[in-house]
């Protein structure tokens, strides 16, 4: 059976697709799996025993931030279940010595102080201009999905994140339909870098979502599932 899996952003959950899950379940097979607190190892192979549980032999993987990095982890150890993939708001390279000396800091922080601080030291990169000024309902959403993580786990894929290799290299190997999806608007993982994404991998496109920053599915839906729909469509 073939499917479609969701993989979610950190610091955030499967609920994050609740929207996709409704949308694109009537079509065919959907998981989400929840994984936030696994070293992206673990992580892989608990997507893989959720799919043979249900019966997926092969999807199209949908992996944003994050959820991208998964996608790179499970090519690596399980390439032959992939249809095809798309990689929103992500990239291929590892932290750089800031970006992980951050990380650390921010681990610290969570494990003293819990995760109560964190929407408002996330949710100004995560989501866009557009987004902040004009969809308080989106950052209500976004905030309450970051206040449902606990502590230990936030804190452990932090570590996971920081530690992270680097997937560059795997990139001209990932043969197969390829989606790159970025909000316009991303500071995270900009447009830039999504174009390089596609340009290093050899089947894929860059589209790019207008009115959305990092977290483009939760801030412009309607185009998230349009360009989804139409990749599923050319390849299933």
């Amino acid at each position: 059976m073939r499917g479609l899996v969701f993989l979610h952003a950190f610091p955030y959950n499967p609920r994050m697709w609740e929207g996709e899950v409704a949308y694109f379940r009537g079509r065919l097979p959907v998981l989400a799996p929840h994984y936030l607190g696994l070293p992206l190892g673990e992580a892989a192979e608990k997507v893989l025993r959720e799919m043979d549980e249900a019966g997926l032999e092969e999807a199209v993987f949908v992996g944003l931030s994050m959820g991208g990095y998964l996608i790179f982890e499970l090519w690596r150890r399980a390439k032959e279940r992939f249809l095809g993939f798309a990689l929103a708001d992500t990239r291929a390279g590892a932290d750089t010595e800031e970006g992980k000396k951050n990380r650390y800091a921010l681990r610290e922080r969570v494990l003293q102080q819990g995760v109560g601080f964190l929407p408002e030291a996330l949710l100004p990169t995560h989501l866009g201009a557009t987004t902040l000024r004009e969809k308080p309902e989106v950052v209500e959403r976004a905030r309450a999905l970051i206040r449902e993580a606990s502590p230990e786990a936030v804190a452990a894929s932090l570590l996971a994140l920081a530690e992270r290799p680097d997937s560059t290299p795997l990139l001209p190997e990932m043969r197969g339909p390829a989606l790159v999806l970025v909000g316009e608007e991303d500071t995270l993982t900009p447009p830039e870098e999504a174009k390089r994404l596609a340009k290093a991998l050899p089947e894929a496109r860059a589209l790019i979502l207008p009115e959305a920053g990092h977290l483009a599915n939760l801030e412009n839906p309607k185009a998230f599932r349009t360009a989804l729909l139409g990749f599923l469509a050319e390849i299933l």
